[in-house]
């Protein structure tokens, strides 16, 4: 879970915008081709950027929470979304397949190991990456964490958030039939799969505006602006994922498998004010992560953009720096 709409973060907060040293499509099985990008120094510390979603793709804002002078920033637009083809595709589009390609990159780019920075629908994928591959992650920065559980699930799209944003809710329920209501994730599913691309449009938009508008807990709420064929991606894979459980093989997996990387030091940065992903998820895993930090700031939604969590993060990668050479295997 995460908005595919940014707002504005504060200038001085970021580096400065940098472009890729590389950039190239990777291609996978299923038929995608997969857009990979790198920046910073190609000797720097390796850190791989998962964005969140399902479906919401990496932005060029995203390069410039890591100081590219010790940094080396690995980008990529998973299956289906972003600059990846083709766009907005399920097939063979599961947590498994994206898992798959991570690892991938890091084979393709020669890196023995990295640390894993994801946010939202990116902290899931961060931590199953890890406990498939414990031996590969050397450090996690989490942000607003989603665990892919059927509590979180019933949370969002089940009515919880919807007591506290009841306005926003009713848009979000209204198109759907009463008969459907007790179900949104199936009832979107029908009609973001439909074969007709208007109809998929206008529920992708309706989908994605439900989720942008309480992604913050300082702007006011943002509705889509994005591109149609983006909207309908982001759409389209985020149900996909939501009703298929995340492809997770049983409603708690990444709490239950923890003791796989609790060895692993890391840091969550949680907004205590997040609607999407509350910070109970976070709180929980802390508890059985005895190396990570729970940092949770009282006044921040779930957005990457919020001021406290992006000042936050930079600030965490700028004194993770200096030793980060020595957590890597050379």
């Amino acid at each position: 879970m995460d908005k595919l709409v940014e707002n504005k973060v504060s200038k001085q907060d970021l580096y400065p915008p940098i472009d890729p040293f590389d950039q190239r499509t990777l291609r996978v099985d299923g038929g995608h081709q997969l857009y990979v990008e790198q920046c910073g120094d190609p000797q720097g510390i390796p850190v791989i950027v998962l964005h969140g979603g399902p479906g919401g793709g990496c932005s060029p804002t995203m390069r410039r929470y890591f100081n590219p002078e010790h940094y080396r920033i690995i980008l990529f637009d998973q299956r289906g979304c972003g600059r990846s083809r083709p766009l907005a595709s399920v097939n063979e589009n599961t947590t498994w397949h994206l898992i798959a390609d991570i690892e991938k990159i890091r084979r393709a780019l020669d890196i023995p190991q990295w640390f894993a920075f994801g946010g939202s629908w990116g902290a899931t994928l961060a931590l199953i990456y890890a406990q498939q591959y414990p031996e590969t992650v050397t450090h996690l920065i989490l942000r607003g964490v989603f665990l892919m559980t059927k509590g979180e699930l019933d949370w969002f799209y089940g009515g919880g958030a919807g007591k506290i944003w009841p306005e926003h809710w009713e848009r979000f329920v209204e198109p759907i039939p009463r008969d459907e209501r007790h179900d949104l994730i199936t009832a979107y599913h029908r009609r973001l799969f439909s074969g007709n691309l208007t109809e998929e449009s206008r529920y992708a938009r309706t989908w994605m505006n439900w989720e942008n508008s309480l992604a913050s807990a300082h702007a006011s709420p943002m509705m889509n602006s994005s591109p149609s064929n983006r909207t309908r991606a982001f759409a389209r894979l985020e149900n996909h994922y939501f009703m298929n459980n995340g492809f997770l093989r049983e409603d708690g997996q990444i709490l239950n498998e923890m003791s796989k990387i609790e060895h692993i030091p890391g840091i969550i940065i949680q907004g205590r004010l997040d609607m999407i992903c509350p910070p109970d998820s976070a709180y929980k895993l802390a508890k059985l992560w005895r190396r990570a930090d729970l940092k949770i700031f009282p006044n921040s939604g779930h957005a990457l953009s919020e001021p406290a969590i992006s000042t936050s993060l930079v600030s965490y990668m700028d004194k993770l720096a200096p030793q980060g050479r020595s957590l890597i295997v050379s």
